[in-house]
């Protein structure tokens, strides 16, 4: 039986303030609308391409790219997120490591989804909490941790800042919420019926 290995530990990456301040200098034009169809201003897959040559040296393939394509307007915020992404991966921190090339498809893919779900693009600009959250789900996606920090306290940042882990618990309490009202709303129409047969007895 194949034992499952552990996950090396996270190297040290760049100064999350570095990341931070960069993002916050995002270009305006990383948030317009993205090419969806014959729609958007945006071509988020040739961007992709740039910066996989340009940082990583290695362009990916068409069907690599077909991601970024296949999309429906229920896609822009990702997009956009991945755009930004983009912007902040290509930081002179970055480039030259070739080695990322396949973890930096891979987060721009599908690891930066479910936070485009919860979270507007232009917030990870314009907000301190969520530039931060974007930047550590970049660094742990990649298998850094900013510098100067332990692996425990970028962890425990990371999951302080977590938007996924946040949005679920709200749902989940919404849901217990709505629960309790409508055991509420039976126990008051059972008391009601109750109430009314009482009265037909007497």
């Amino acid at each position: 039986m194949v034992k499952n290995r552990k996950e090396p530990p996270p190297l040290e990456g760049p100064l999350i303030q570095s990341l931070t301040h960069r993002l916050s200098r995002c270009p305006q034009e990383f948030l317009l609308p993205p090419g969806i169809g014959k729609s958007g201003k945006i071509h988020v897959g040739a961007v992709v391409s740039d910066l996989m040559e340009d940082a990583f040296g290695k362009p990916p393939d068409q069907r690599g790219l077909l991601v970024f394509s296949k999309v429906t307007e229920r896609d822009a915020n990702w997009l956009n997120t991945v755009l930004v992404a983009c912007w902040l991966l290509s930081d002179g921190w970055f480039k030259g490591k070739t080695s990322l090339a396949d973890s930096v498809m891979n987060l721009l893919g599908d690891v930066l989804r479910p936070l485009a779900e919860v979270v507007k693009a232009d917030q990870m600009v314009l907000e301190p909490d969520r530039r931060e959250e974007l930047a550590r789900i970049c660094l742990h996606a990649l298998g850094f941790r900013p510098s100067g920090e332990s692996e425990k306290t970028a962890a425990d940042r990371l999951n302080a800042l977590d938007s996924v882990e946040r949005h679920r618990v709200m749902l989940e309490a919404k849901k217990a919420e709505e629960h309790a009202r409508k055991v509420r709303e039976a126990m008051a129409k059972k008391k009601a019926r109750e109430a009314a047969a009482k009265v037909m007895r007497e």
